[in-house]
């Protein structure tokens, strides 16, 4: 066993559709930052582990839990939880993202292959996560946008809309009360991550 993780774990065949190609992102440092927001997402008691029921709770909220099955759910995470643990630590999680990377997209070898000749991937990757805010494709994410994403994630701040104004106003660089992608590619290459 090397870092509370059985050499000999396998995880399950994936059986979903295609997923999509930004599971991975191809630049670190927004993987990393990405990962350690869904990390703190995920763990909803904020103990700096997120138990295999967080984890189908979150599920559950992103609209996957019917997809899981819960035993292959606790088979799967129970291998990256070191003995003695309750849940997963943020190295953890990280240990359990690459592997289903791996065997989702391949390692990282294919991942370097992937990447030789293309531009534009961190813009690409970008445009994605701001698809996810602007609910109804019209260029901009509104405040009752921002809200709707943040309640569905069970996050506090998607219950008061003048808190979620607030998040808009502090992006809005041009102040028509909504974020652009500008705006939006603005504010995450300000983003520093702390711990990771």
């Amino acid at each position: 066993m090397e870092g509370g993780i059985a050499a000999d774990t396998r995880l399950p065949t994936p059986t979903l559709g295609r997923p999509s190609s930004s599971f991975r992102l191809r630049t670190q440092s927004l993987n990393t930052l990405r990962l350690r927001r869904i990390f703190d997402l995920f763990d909803q008691n904020g103990d700096g582990e997120i138990t295999i029921e967080e984890l189908a709770l979150a599920l559950d909220r992103l609209g996957l839990g019917a997809d899981a099955d819960a035993d292959d759910l606790r088979s799967t995470v129970a291998a990256y939880i070191p003995t003695g643990r309750a849940g997963l630590a943020f190295e953890d999680f990280d240990a359990l993202h690459r592997a289903l990377g791996d065997a989702l997209f391949g390692g990282p070898a294919a991942m370097e292959e992937e990447m030789e000749g293309e531009e534009g991937t961190v813009e690409e990757d970008m445009r994605e996560a701001f698809r996810v805010f602007d609910e109804d494709g019209d260029g901009f994410i509104s405040a009752a946008e921002l809200q709707a994403v943040l309640a569905k994630l069970g996050l506090p701040e998607g219950r008061s809309i003048a808190r979620v104004q607030e998040m808009i106003c502090s992006v809005d660089q041009n102040s028509d009360g909504r974020v652009d992608f500008g705006e939006f590619k603005h504010m995450m290459q300000g983003i520093t991550v702390w711990g990771a």
